[in-house]
């Protein structure tokens, strides 16, 4: 099944992704509509004119006439949502998301939902370091990777309209991992990073480190400005993996530290050469 202009979108939460959703969909002839609990960026997204029409509350006529729906929420509040207005569906809709992680919430919502509407799970690895719709912005979506995590409850039609949705947003990678592969590799690529980020910007308190840092730091820190409300969330919610890619972590400096100990240049030497050697295949793939 291919993302087809006839097909309604409806976009629920107008934050970052959501915005950008809604701002290249409608650029490229969609009909689009949204609803979020921020009346200003309802407004805000009329204004720019990236959606057709909008709301600060449920509106019953808007989700039930989506053949779309994309669900831009934080985890918990995209369960409280399915669970309180499933009915409003149009029968044989598409649901999608944006998620973070993917275990706990697939197996609840395909538990919960009616039979004649579809739950099919995404996580567009875009993103920025602000929250809001007024930082939205197409252009993330260009080069990035965007994961489709199918169960054996879904049907191929809704995994290749969910796939079809991203390759119309312009990610470069579209790929499909089970969702529980997908929170083992995110707990690794994604959250751990943020919790090194986060680790480097707090262990010292420097007066004025900004002013004596170099672009090495910077890099590094560049995801350390978190949404603390949304983070948290996904940390607990991916809690057990989180914390074996921590453990992993630690493992693999604990060997760096005993080879300074110990002076063992060779062994500093070829981790180093390992590290270059991979890192130099994520500069091949954006070629």
């Amino acid at each position: 099944m291919k993302l087809t202009k006839d097909k309604k979108i409806l976009i629920v939460g107008l934050g970052l992704l959501g915005g950008s959703y809604a701002q290249s969909l409608t650029r490229q002839g969609f009909t689009v509509n949204g609803i979020t609990r921020s009346q200003k960026s309802v407004d805000y997204a009329l204004k720019q004119g990236w959606i057709r029409e909008g709301t600060a509350e449920v509106d019953p006529r808007l989700v039930g006439e989506a053949d779309l729906i994309v669900f831009a929420l934080y985890p918990g509040v995209f369960i409280r949502w399915i669970e309180e207005h499933q009915a409003l569906f149009k029968s044989g809709a598409i649901l999608t998301d944006v998620t973070g992680v993917k275990a706990c919430i697939v197996d609840r919502i395909q538990g919960m939902l009616r039979p004649d509407v579809e739950f099919i799970a995404a996580h567009p690895m875009a993103g920025r370091e602000r929250s809001g719709i007024e930082y939205s912005d197409e252009a993330i979506f260009a080069g990035a990777n965007y994961v489709v995590t199918p169960s054996e409850r879904n049907t191929a039609e809704a995994i290749e309209l969910c796939e079809d949705l991203g390759r119309t947003l312009g990610f470069a990678r579209i790929s499909s991992l089970s969702p529980t592969e997908h929170d083992e590799i995110i707990g690794y690529v994604s959250q751990l990073t943020h919790c090194i980020a986060v680790s480097l910007m707090t262990a010292k308190s420097y007066d004025n480190l900004e002013d004596y840092t170099g672009d090495s730091f910077r890099d590094l820190t560049r995801i350390a400005r978190l949404n603390d409300e949304m983070w948290s969330e996904l940390f607990l919610l991916n809690k057990d993996t989180l914390l074996a890619q921590i453990d992993l972590f630690e493992a693999e400096m604990a060997k760096i530290r005993h080879y300074l100990s110990t002076e063992n240049r060779e062994a500093l030497r070829e981790i180093m050469r390992h590290s270059t050697a991979r890192r130099a295949l994520f500069d091949k793939k954006k070629r």
